[in-house]
């Protein structure tokens, strides 16, 4: 089959992965507990802690009960972190930089007579937090004190990286726990579903290579091509494997780009076309020109393939069965939807068509035998791509699957991870 170029738009180079957990320190209990041993042991008015990217500060009430939200320029942490951010100093009147950080203060937070800070930073040196202490008392704070402050910011900057890592400790663990399971589910499809039509290869294989001369030439022929099929499927049903596989290890390269579903849908059509025509089953694609979607190209071409042959698989082969390739724009979703006259499903498998549990699913008309990994592959790529995929059925009449892509790169795209589920 000659290779097709496929023409791509807005090209995005994303990766797929287990995002870095941000230090939690919004909405943060430990903050409170934090601010209120500094207010007791420095007896201040005042006790801030301004944290990056906010516009508000935590300000902690007289009564040490509540850490309220007060209005404040998100600007004031870029500022303070430029004056300072060392986590192993007070930050006093001594400092070089004191006045303009009192400026500061005094411009975002109000009057200022005596004032010390503390810089929180990660295991990286990066500034978490500033933690600001100011009244208008004109006698200087205790120098013990202010030292005994700094060894509380220290202690809550550790505590907050060692829970974080433990977060992270636990979310590797469980995807240990997942990967293992895939892995032990994968090696037992394998088992069952590849040693039948092995069965099958060695076994005409061996009427071949024993009693060729003993053959005519249509024997030869039949054999010939029941060996060609069943390899075809064998293959076929390795790469679902391998594909299944590989998104249970987190492995796939989420690429997404803006393109044309007309381009494959006529690959598609033209690489199973010869599938329908041995089936006497009408395959038509009816998507226009001009169907773009943002998604990756690949995974939507292996769902589109995926389902188009399991259309093929249950559609029956007496010349009246169809196959339709549509589309339809839906606000900003593209709805491919794929369409038999086949078999139908009944509300049992309906309901389980994308279940956890994989096992050998019915035959097809002409006795095409599968795994159900396919549909799971289908839902997998359908999410990754932030689109979902669903299935209207009916015994005796047909079935349509319908997957929703985004039609153009959305306003709030961000890669987001592949978490792994048990299959």
């Amino acid at each position: 089959m000659a290779t097709q170029s496929l023409r791509v738009k807005d090209t995005d180079d994303i990766s797929v992965g287990i995002p870095v957990l941000p230090i939690p320190l919004k909405q943060d209990i430990q903050l409170k507990k934090l601010l209120v041993k500094i207010k007791k042991i420095l007896q201040s008015h005042h006790v801030v802690a301004i944290l990056p990217d906010c516009s508000e500060a935590r300000v902690l009430t007289n009564d040490q009960t509540t850490v309220q939200h007060t209005a404040c320029d998100p600007l004031l942490f870029q500022h303070l972190t430029a004056v300072h951010h060392h986590s192993d100093s007070v930050f006093d009147q001594t400092h070089p930089q004191y006045l303009q950080y009192r400026v500061y203060i005094e411009q975002y937070l109000g009057a200022v007579n005596r004032l010390v800070a503390f810089a929180v930073c990660d295991d990286q040196s990066n500034c978490i937090a500033h933690i600001c202490v100011f009244d208008q008392n004109h006698y200087p704070f205790d120098a013990g004190f202010t030292e005994l402050a700094l060894e509380f910011c220290v202690d809550y900057a550790e505590k907050i990286l060692l829970e974080q890592k433990h977060t992270a400790l636990l979310h590797t663990h469980e995807q240990v726990v997942t990967l293992n399971f895939s892995q032990t589910k994968f090696l037992q499809i394998i088992a069952h579903d590849l040693r039948a039509p092995f069965h099958g290869i060695l076994g005409f294989s061996e009427v071949l290579a024993e009693e060729l001369d003993s053959l005519d030439e249509s024997s030869v022929q039949n054999i010939s091509s029941y060996l060609n099929d069943t390899a075809k499927a064998t293959y076929h049903l390795l790469e679902n494997l391998l594909n299944w596989a590989m998104a249970e290890g987190g492995r796939f390269v989420y690429h997404p780009v803006r393109f044309d579903l007309k381009q494959i849908s006529q690959i598609v059509s033209n690489v199973l076309s010869s599938l329908a025509y041995s089936k006497k089953i009408e395959l038509i694609d009816r998507i226009p020109e001009g169907s773009y979607v943002y998604a990756d190209l690949n995974m939507v071409t292996s769902i589109l393939q995926n389902l188009v042959s399991n259309a093929l698989k249950f559609t029956p082969q007496d010349g009246s069965g169809k196959v339709v390739i549509s589309v339809k724009k839906i606000e900003r979703f593209m709805a491919l939807s794929i369409s038999d006259t086949g078999l139908g499903m009944n509300e049992l498998q309906k309901t389980n068509i994308f279940g956890k549990n994989i096992k050998t699913t019915l035959k097809g008309t002409n006795g095409e035998k599968g795994t159900g990994l396919g549909l799971v592959l289908c839902k997998r790529f359908a999410d990754l791509n932030q689109g979902e995929i669903t299935v209207q059925s009916k015994e005796g009449i047909g079935t349509t699957f319908t997957v929703r892509l985004p039609s153009e790169r959305p306003v709030n795209a961000q890669v987001v991870a592949d978490t792994l589920v048990h299959v």
